[in-house]
């Protein structure tokens, strides 16, 4: 093998570190280094350097530290040895992800969610001596995917402790992070900053691009369902109970083959259900009829129906009711649910449905 004469590394895109391919150097041996770089001699386990930026003859005379380790004399003399360079500028725009979702539960709606983040992130090498002693190991180039798959554990483990963190101090739902990105992924950055400085590099730029739910999943696709659902219904201003009082009128509605029996039970038990919901939404005119009629109306003894107090027949069973008079308030009967006035002779509160 020739004796290298100028040893030099033209940095490729997204290597931070490079062994140059013969180590069959001598003490005349050229070694050039470019902005940004710093190289190293290694030989048996010894680091020599760094060189920094520059044109740099392996001599013996100007670097006496050869002559001990490598017991050379002050001639031009072949020796082996690895010639490593490291970038020390900064790769920006290194992709990070979680492959495999992250169980986390959502504070706000105490569901399991599986959760995803993506985002990018710069590195710099702060200490090249001791990112090649850590990192580089037999390996002949140290890219920026080299670099990733090394820490994907502490990354993803810091990303889902900052998230489940973040989400507890702020009892924020998982559905609702996108505008608090900025301030996780700093919280993500400092840790990461403090655990990678061991290795001889630093975090920069830090950026989570999304936080988002496996929509496939169905827990999730069923509280995305719910929440539509809520979300509709309040914009047509009812709750849950009158939706579901109305669906079940309608089942009834549209059941051809339900008898009166059954037809009756479904009536008796809406009236229940519905009673509190409908006797509070009712307002205006309506409203005022009721109270009308409560107070001032005559009830029919043969059928106990309630008409309006100047009526002289009932208007249910047709029985003469001009001998009867009005009631005084004192013969009412005030509900002790809802607090509405009744004839001294109902049975059932006309603005709740409760039994009196």
């Amino acid at each position: 093998m020739s004796i290298i004469d100028v040893v030099k590394w033209d940095a490729m895109p997204g290597v931070l570190a490079w062994k140059y391919p013969s180590d069959n150097l001598s003490t005349w041996t050229q070694l050039i280094v470019s902005t940004g770089q710093e190289a190293f001699l290694v030989k048996e386990g010894k680091v020599v350097g760094p060189f920094g930026p520059g044109k740099h003859t392996l001599d013996t005379q100007n670097y006496p530290v050869f002559a001990k380790l490598l017991n050379l004399p002050f001639s031009r003399s072949p020796f082996t040895a690895e010639v490593w360079f490291i970038r020390k500028s900064f790769s920006l725009d290194i992709k990070w992800g979680t492959v495999d979702p992250i169980q986390l539960e959502d504070p706000e709606y105490r569901v399991m969610m599986p959760v995803r983040a993506f985002g990018a992130f710069g590195l710099s090498v702060t200490n090249s001596e001791l990112f090649l002693n850590k990192l580089i190991g037999t390996l002949p180039a140290f890219t920026e995917k080299t670099l990733s798959e090394h820490f994907k554990g502490t990354l993803v483990q810091e990303v889902k402790v900052q998230i489940a963190k973040y989400i507890r101090e702020n009892n924020t739902s998982l559905l609702k992070l996108a505008p608090y990105t900025g301030q996780i992924a700093e919280a993500i950055e400092a840790r990461l900053v403090e655990r990678l400085s061991e290795f001889g590099v630093t975090i920069t730029h830090f950026a989570v691009n999304s936080i988002s739910t496996d929509e496939t999943n169905p827990a999730v696709a069923r509280l995305r369902r719910a929440l539509a659902e809520r979300a509709e219904m309040e914009i047509l201003g009812f709750n849950y109970q009158q939706k579901r009082s109305f669906d079940v009128l309608q089942s009834a509605a549209s059941n051809e083959g339900a008898g009166n029996v059954q037809s009756a039970a479904i009536g008796a038990g809406m009236g229940m259900a519905m009673g509190v919901g409908m006797g509070q939404g009712m307002s205006g005119p309506m409203q005022q009829t009721v109270g009308m009629m409560s107070t001032n109306g005559k009830t029919c003894p043969n059928c106990h129906a309630q008409n309006t107090a100047n009526a002289r027949f009932c208007a249910s069973c047709g029985t003469d009711l001009q001998a009867i008079s009005t009631p005084t308030p004192a013969q009412n009967k005030f509900c002790t649910s809802c607090g509405a006035q009744n004839a001294a002779t109902a049975r059932f509160c006309c603005g709740c449905g409760s039994p009196l």
